[in-house]
């Protein structure tokens, strides 16, 4: 074992309705959505119109700033809508599939070298599930990084077990390993949550650097796993993949087919029965919640708690995200409101009594229990962000346009995902993971 990490600092968010080890199928999508806005740093340029049809692998849309990177439909139909927001801004490109599947053709024998990988992944659209540090944008395959991070386990508020969602897919993730191994010149680093057993697809693969790290959330994040293990100073380039995304990419390297099946976790207080699902990138939401969650006034999230996104009815399944958290609507108002004492709410500080209760499971609400305020230092946001970087002082100079501050105080490092326990701690109710954003949009934009 490379490296044994232990952090203190942190939080685990234990909320009702965590998925049942039982896997079942979504029915099938009426329709599927491709989303520019799922991949940071992308300026999308369309290669299809309304009406066309396409198979499934044919290109949708392409990276401006490299049109080799493309953008695969996941299934073959017909493009039903392009939807645009402000200044035509390419939102969503929605795909009525076929009853009958048609695929696209690639060939992936020649997978030999880096430059023969990045050609295959790029052409068939599973490039987009390799992101990049700094700046948590899609990879740049012009540049070469120095190490790859892979993490095997999510500690986020009812994420998924990856060790059960992809037992029995052993082959297929090595040959994503074997894959994307070609890519850097450095180590790709598998790690895996401390004091657990972890399942075989991940103790018994082969070519990477098994590091273990045990502690509260965010320790599943990748971001915290690299700042402990080998972390980004200037001029530094990592690159991270979702676990699941190598098993994808193995499957594809196999067969040469575009396979865009995968599990996701259906969880939440407000599903009646939270399981594993297969199913497809960019489903259809309504084929996934449809009939599953209790009547009511809930939020459907892509994702978790802490980072995932709002989607309406007519809405659809993130790119990267393997989990839909359904959670009951806050709009209610409540009487004496944190004043009053009350043991069904979570609070970081000891203003409620949940304190004294670590193992219980809540049942919370999308209320923020509190208006904005003045930014002030509580010292709350360095009890659950476990990196050597001062994150109030961080998002200050964010605030203030300070690129020379953000650049010493860390910009490199974060992602926005690793703050979002600040932002549900913080008394001030800031915007954490919004401004975070912006600021490494702007560093990017300045820095280079």
């Amino acid at each position: 074992m490379a490296n044994q990490v232990k952090i203190r600092r942190g939080a685990d968010i234990k909320l009702q309705g965590e998925a049942e080890k039982v896997k079942s199928d979504a029915p099938l999508p009426s329709s599927f959505a491709l989303k520019p806005t799922d991949f940071q740093g992308l300026i999308p340029k369309m290669c299809v119109k309304q009406g066309d049809t396409v198979k499934a692998g044919d290109p949708i849309f392409y990276d401006k700033t490299n049109e080799h990177v493309k953008f695969t439909s996941p299934v073959s139909g017909e493009v039903a809508e392009i939807v645009r927001g402000e200044k035509r801004r390419i939102l969503e490109v929605r795909i009525i599939p076929d009853s009958t599947q048609d695929y696209a053709a690639f060939d992936v024998s020649n997978l030999d070298s880096a430059e023969g990988v990045k050609k295959i992944l790029m052409a068939s659209g599973y490039w987009g599930f390799l992101r990049q540090r700094p700046y948590d944008i899609i990879a740049d395959p012009t540049q070469t990084p120095k190490a790859i991070f892979i993490s095997a386990f999510d500690s986020a508020p009812l994420a998924p077990d990856y060790d059960f969602l992809l037992h029995g897919q052993k082959n297929a993730f090595q040959a994503g390993l074997d894959a994307i191994s070609k890519l850097t010149k450095g180590k790709v680093h598998l790690t895996t949550r401390g004091r657990s057993s972890a399942d075989e697809v991940f103790t018994e693969a082969s070519g990477v650097e098994k590091n273990t790290i045990t502690g509260p959330h965010p320790a599943g994040n990748v971001g915290i796993q690299i700042h402990h293990i080998d972390p980004i100073n200037k001029g530094d380039i990592v690159w991270t993949i979702n676990a699941q995304a190598v098993a994808m990419i193995g499957r594809f390297i196999k067969t040469g087919k575009v396979d865009f099946s995968k599990i996701i976790a259906l969880a939440g207080s407000e599903v009646e029965k939270p399981r594993y699902l297969h199913t497809w990138v960019g489903a259809s939401m309504k084929s996934i919640v449809d009939g599953q969650v209790n009547e009511g006034d809930n939020r459907v999230i892509s994702g978790n708690v802490l980072s995932g996104i709002q989607v309406e009815e007519n809405g659809y399944l993130g790119f990267h995200d393997d989990l839909v958290t359904v959670i009951p609507e806050g709009r209610d108002p409540q009487f004496l409101g944190w004043i009053a004492p009350n043991l069904r709410k979570l609070s970081f500080s000891r203003a409620y009594m949940s304190w004294l209760m670590p193992s219980k499971e809540f049942r919370l609400n999308t209320n923020m229990n509190g208006e904005d305020r003045a930014f002030v230092v509580t010292g709350q946001y360095e009890r659950v962000f476990p990196m050597d970087i001062y994150p109030v002082f961080l998002l200050k100079a964010i605030m203030t346009k300070d690129v020379e501050k953000m650049e010493v105080l860390g910009i490199y490092e974060v992602a926005p995902e690793d703050m979002a326990l600040c932002e549900f701690g913080c008394t001030s109710k800031m915007e954490v993971q919004r401004i975070l954003r912006e600021g490494l949009d702007l560093a990017r934009e300045e820095l280079g």
